[in-house]
């Protein structure tokens, strides 16, 4: 037997799947975030030396909510696309590449692991070229919303090799509740 749904039980169901998915992915990125003390207030990360890639810290913050919101919205079209072939598929993806863009922050701001966290994101690059190439199998327009966040998580490879490069030895490195510097 086969289903066949109005226009408007399609855009119902694309919207909640917004509704749910786009809140749940930013409210995980914001709970990695949280859990593992990332960003600039982090004392390990404030005693790093910072490449002359890095931009100024609220950058941050402004770009993952609007990458989150796209990467929510993505994948509630593709959701919503019951019947598309190959959906289970991408969304399996998908949670796989999300799994990991959800570890980075742990991995290096909670562990202080610099290069397994450089790892990390050059198997995150290749999980989301698949998650782009499988959405786009099923919505074009969901494999088009993933491409800022592919260029955002390009840019942080190279930075968390710059990061790599500029501090050696940092890896798990503790740091101490001292003072490094002294400006007179």
């Amino acid at each position: 037997m086969s289903e066949i749904a109005s226009a408007g039980q399609l855009r119902a169901s694309l919207l909640r799947w917004t509704l749910f998915l786009v809140p749940g992915i930013l409210l995980l990125g914001y709970l990695s975030a949280e859990v593992s003390m990332s960003g600039p207030e982090n004392p390990w990360f404030a005693a790093l030396n910072k490449p002359s890639l890095y931009p100024p810290p609220i950058v941050f913050g402004a770009v993952w909510t609007v990458l989150y919101t796209m990467m929510g919205f993505a994948l509630a079209i593709v959701a919503s696309a019951r019947g598309a072939p190959g959906r289970g598929l991408a969304v399996a993806a998908f949670c796989v590449q999300l799994a990991l863009n959800l570890a980075w922050s742990p991995l290096f701001f909670g562990a202080r692991q610099i290069t397994a966290a450089l790892i990390l994101l050059v198997v995150l690059d290749v999980a989301v070229v698949v998650t782009i190439v499988l959405f786009r199998r099923v919505r074009l327009a969901a494999a088009l919303l993933l491409l800022p966040y592919l260029a955002w998580i390009l840019f942080a490879t190279v930075l968390n090799w710059e990061f790599r490069i500029a501090n050696p030895g940092a890896d798990g490195r503790e740091v101490s509740g001292a003072a490094t510097r002294v400006e007179f």
